[in-house]
Order: C-alpha cells, then structure tokens, then sequence
C-alpha cells in the first residue's frame, strides 16, 4: 500500500511500502528506475536474489553470477518481468560493489562520515575521494558481474519486455 501519491518526477517510487509490498502480486506498481534503484527493497526478489549475491573472489562471483543468471532466465521463462529487472539489477550491483572494493579497500569511496542532513543519499557530500588502491582480485570479480550484467542487459526478450513496460506503466 502507497504512504502517498507517486511522484512523477521520479523513475523509481520510493514512497511505496516496500516492507508489505509484494511486487509479484502487483507488478504494476513496478517501476525500472535508473541502474539499481530499488535493488534492496523490491519483495518477494530482493529474498530470492539476495541470498546469491556475493563477489569476494573471482570463483565465489562466478558462482554468484552465473546463479542470478540462471534467476533471471528463470523469470525470463516464466513471463516475469519484475524478477528479470531484479536480476538484472543484482547483476549490475555485483559489478558496482566489487569495483568498489577494487579501487578502495575498505570500501570506503570518501574521506569522514555523511553529514546528517545527508544520509540516505549517494555522493560526496563536499568529501575529499580517498586514494585509489587497485585489488586486482575484486578487479576479476567486477569483470566476471559486468560481463554476466551485459549478458541480461542486452536480451532481446528483456530489451523488448522493458521498452513495453515503461510505455505501459512509466
């Protein structure tokens, strides 16, 4: 259930009830967004995706990768366009995160904490970028995610299926 009205101006509604929500049952209060937007929040995928998702060495994001692959075939076969979008999303996620750590270490992009008045959101907020690091095994792991990603990215069935439904729902 909607806390409010849909923003328009927003690809991705994040003022959906995401915690009751069930995307399955009502796909059409899906939206793509940009990237990974809602990654983390749309039920019942985020529980079937999620528990496959890592990328700490190259094998393990093989692994990983090819396990939401076949996720998103198997959505593919059913007809499910949220779930592919989802596995999608997870794909390109493995990419970002273990980019992430293959420039920094920690994990860490920025120097300090968020301020207050910030968290929530992506960016530097007026943070110096700490040093970049080069981890050459995180540097596989994104290679093995972001080939798998364009894999799903670029399906003809997923291409065709995106394009109607972002006509049909926004």
């Amino acid at each position: 259930m909607a806390k409010s009205k849909p923003d328009p101006t927003r690809a991705f509604n994040y003022d959906l009830d995401y915690r009751t929500l069930n995307l399955r049952e009502q796909p059409e209060l899906y939206r793509v967004g940009k990237g990974e937007m809602g990654v983390l929040l749309v039920q019942p995928y985020k529980s079937e995706i999620l528990p496959h998702w890592r990328f700490k060495t190259p094998d393990i994001a093989r692994e990983s990768s090819e396990k939401i692959f076949q996720l998103f075939l198997d959505y593919k076969a059913q007809g499910d366009f949220v779930g592919m979008d989802m596995a999608r999303k997870f794909l390109q996620m493995g990419y970002t995160r273990s980019r992430r750590y293959a420039n920094h270490r920690s994990g860490q992009k920025y120097d300090g904490p968020v301020p207050d008045d910030q968290k929530g959101r992506s960016g530097a907020h007026g943070r110096p970028q700490l040093p970049r690091e080069e981890d050459p095994v995180k540097a596989e792991s994104a290679r093995i995610f972001y080939a798998v990603y364009l894999r799903a990215r670029e399906d003809e069935t997923y291409k065709r299926l995106k394009k109607e439904w972002q006509q049909t729902y926004g």
